[in-house]
């Protein structure tokens, strides 16, 4: 239950970097509900091809209204992971207007923002947890090529734009654990816990 102003975080960084696996542990700690960016894009992708106009506006709706549920609701609030493409202005202002929500109902927003070498992310791009709750991404030499393709089209890193903002927190989570990112983002932003630290 909620004891003060709704929490959205958002998990930011290319594919593959640990949005999710750092969400769920940022979850389990925290008590926000994990919502990761494929939950609505499998759910629309075998009816409309990815980037179509009808696509794009069932998935922006979906996300919309799970957004505006959850502030208005008694939950603490959400853990939303997403690919921003920082060259593309259209993804700037759908992130502006996600915040919108929490914000306009008195609500925190904080960035986590993580990063990690095209290496290091193709390997986990076949880990078993990715693999069973993006059903999309089983088709692995096909996801490989998606994800060296988002790198070579799109700045997938924000290249210390945010530097200076105190509701953003860039971490390299190369060699770091996925409960060891989360503790960094509870202590960063303050995020009030519900469960025990894992000692790693």
């Amino acid at each position: 239950m909620r004891t003060g102003p709704p929490i959205l975080v958002f998990l930011i960084g290319p594919a593959a970097v640990g949005k999710m696996t750092v969400g769920a542990a940022l979850a389990a700690r925290t008590g926000l509900k994990l919502f990761h960016n494929h939950q609505t894009i499998d759910l629309v992708l075998p009816y409309f091809t990815f980037g179509s106009p009808p696509f794009d506006r069932l998935v922006t709706q979906f996300r919309r209204r799970i957004f505006e549920e959850i502030a208005e609701s008694d939950l603490p609030g959400l853990i939303f992971t997403y690919v921003w493409a920082f060259d593309q202005p259209a993804d700037e202002a759908d992130v502006e207007r996600y915040a919108s929500v929490f914000l306009e109902r008195g609500g925190s927003v904080h960035y986590v923002e993580l990063q990690a070498s095209q290496r290091i992310r193709l390997e986990r791009n076949a880990t078993p947890y990715r693999l069973e709750r993006k059903p999309f991404k089983r088709d692995i030499e096909a996801s490989r090529r998606n994800l060296i393709s988002m790198d070579e089209s799109h700045q997938l890193d924000s290249r210390g734009r945010f530097a200076d903002r105190k509701d953003w927190l860039r971490i390299d989570n190369s060699e770091l654990s996925p409960e060891e990112a989360a503790e960094m983002v509870i202590a960063h932003f303050g995020l009030p816990t519900v469960s025990p630290r894992v000692v790693i």
